[in-house]
């Protein structure tokens, strides 16, 4: 595989008339490194892939590979590797045409043809399918016809974007796995697009976190579950219990906070004043029943209760009729009352106000 040390962007900008896809998007890649670009729908993901591979033109902004600027080269000469969502197969080529095809266009040798064509197939486990066309695959199996052809030209750099997202639950996994292998064992250097926190978590040394075209938080997997940058990361990094409260007294890196009329403790995730209103945001997984022995417990009322296998997912209501998701393993049914205890340091405290 082709190495580079630093993939580097710098205020990279893509606008559509007035409206900026991507704004300012400041980004450095190890090479050997796997990011993930996260975020929903319309966030700028997809528009950075394609900035990256050279399907759309910046409008603002360069893209350096170890000093070299590259943003204005074309993308079939930026030597980098494509997966895409929709798998754009050949129909009418087998799989060992299709994962041949780039090598063919390159007018490499055909005796280096057979040979990386053959190993990229027993990479992807799929050399006793060679002979098979696209119509006679699994959806699985053509995702790892899509990344063979990828793999196979000993690209500097891959490029996913949600190539799992046509699959059902069993095959994500088993291919999320694959994904993982191959980039680990190749030295690949990935850049991965999805919406699928559970995915990017799994997948990913560092993620990119975007909303509305502007990067919210950059960090490993550990940083962004754990300690997200504003509220709008933490609301979509799991933290479904986004509450309005106030703070009423502060203790060291601890808040003492009013919500429905219960005393509760947490943390601030950026400078909050000693008091006054405040978004307490709480996982479903750190709310539980409160044990006997609790110091403080949240009155609530069941509503909805799922069952979730070894647990149920729980919505009930506050005393000041606001919802709260929790889940827990104590056998719960709408109308029950319940009290409920979370930790300190799993109560994120940030301002009130949108973050933007």
């Amino acid at each position: 595989m082709a190495r580079f040390t630093t993939l580097t962007l710098e205020k990279v900008s893509r606008s559509f008339g007035r409206h900026a896809a991507l704004h300012e998007l400041d980004l450095e890649i190890s090479g050997g490194e796997f990011v993930a670009l996260l975020g929903p729908s319309g966030c700028g993901k997809s528009t950075a892939l394609n900035c990256l591979a050279g399907l759309l033109p910046l409008t603002g902004g360069t893209i350096r590979i170890d000093g070299e600027r590259i943003d204005p080269v074309p993308p079939e000469r930026r030597g980098f590797g494509m997966v895409f969502q929709n798998y754009a197969l050949f129909p009418h080529l087998t799989v060992r045409g299709n994962v041949a095809f780039g090598l063919r266009m390159a007018k490499v040798p055909k005796a280096d043809i057979a040979r990386r064509t053959d190993r990229a197939l027993d990479l992807v486990q799929l050399a006793g399918h060679a002979h098979k066309r696209p119509g006679q695959l699994s959806g699985g199996q053509q995702q790892r016809v899509a990344i063979a052809r990828a793999i196979v030209l000993e690209p500097r750099l891959v490029l996913m974007d949600e190539p799992l997202s046509n699959l059902d639950a069993a095959l994500r996994l088993e291919m999320r796995t694959e994904i993982r292998r191959l980039h680990q064992s190749l030295g690949l250097t990935t850049v991965y697009v999805t919406h699928d926190q559970e995915e990017a978590l799994s997948l990913a040394d560092r993620l990119v976190v975007l909303r509305d075209g502007v990067m919210q938080q950059a960090g490993t997997p550990e940083e962004v579950y754990g300690t997200p940058a504003n509220r709008y990361v933490a609301s979509f990094m799991g933290y479904r219990n986004m509450l309005d409260v106030k703070i009423t007294g502060r203790d060291g890196p601890y808040h003492a906070l009013a919500l429905a009329g219960t005393e509760l403790t947490g943390v601030a995730r950026d400078g909050l004043p000693p008091d006054g209103p405040a978004v307490a945001a709480i996982r479903p997984e750190d709310l539980d029943v409160a044990s006997p022995d609790a110091a403080v417990r949240l009155p609530a009322d069941v509503e909805v209760v799922e069952y979730h296998g070894r647990e149920l997912a729980v919505q009930a209501r506050l005393r000041d009729s606001r919802p709260v998701h929790f889940r827990t393993a104590h056998r719960l049914a709408p109308g029950d009352a319940v009290e409920l205890a979370v930790g300190p340091e799993r109560v994120l405290l940030f301002e009130a106000e949108t973050d933007r």
